[in-house]
């Protein structure tokens, strides 16, 4: 299979269906080899717009979803961005294709295990642990932004407080209905909330 070519015509229908905003995150879903980050069984399938089981009951989120997060948080050159819910390893090295590095909390230690081994293969600047994501990681912020690959009743206290003002956390909220949110950190420590459609991610852990 030409996984580079399908990786363009993937990139091409986002594009043609409107999913990308930015020039950065266009090219970054160009840059990153997606079928390096789900299982060998799956690799015919990486390029499918759809999400993918990658072990742990978890999955890799459809690269429109990828796209979507990636816009709203608007990473830029040189941020330093926390992650929480690793996974594969995927959205990490999207953002870090931008920013040049991101710190990654994985709450399934087989999966940061994983993850941590195949970005340092690929050459991603991305940081791993095995923690409950509702702590954060502490020890490197602020941050400029964060996000959620999984869902959470509410956006974690200990990662907002972990943003500097103005910056932006991207998470779905919710449980039973999810709901995409973007929250921009005030001065005063207060998060401006914006909504962006229904989604559906799984729970958060921990």
């Amino acid at each position: 299979m030409d996984h580079e070519r399908a990786r363009e015509q993937l990139v091409a229908r986002l594009d043609e269906q409107g999913r990308i905003e930015r020039d950065s995150t266009r090219e970054a879903l160009l840059s990153v080899p997606r079928h390096e980050f789900v299982p060998e069984n799956r690799r015919k399938d990486a390029y499918d717009d759809r999400p993918l089981p990658i072990g742990a009951d978890q999955t890799i989120s459809a690269p429109h979803m990828v796209a979507i997060m990636t816009d709203l948080l608007a990473p830029e050159a040189g941020d330093s961005v926390l992650e929480i819910g690793t996974g594969c390893g995927y959205h990490a090295a999207v953002t870090a294709a931008i920013t040049d590095g991101v710190k990654s909390v994985e709450y399934h230690a087989s999966l940061a295990e994983s993850a941590r081994e195949r970005l340092t293969e690929l050459g991603y600047a991305v940081d791993v642990r095995v923690g409950d994501g509702h702590d954060g990681w502490p020890e490197h912020a602020p941050y400029d932004g964060a996000y959620l690959t999984c869902a959470a009743p509410a956006i974690p206290e200990p990662v907002a407080e972990q943003v500097r003002p103005g910056g932006a956390i991207v998470a779905p909220i919710g449980t039973h209905r999810q709901t995409l949110v973007r929250a921009r950190r005030r001065a005063d420590g207060s998060l401006d909330r914006t909504e962006h459609g229904g989604v559906r991610f799984v729970p958060m852990q921990g």
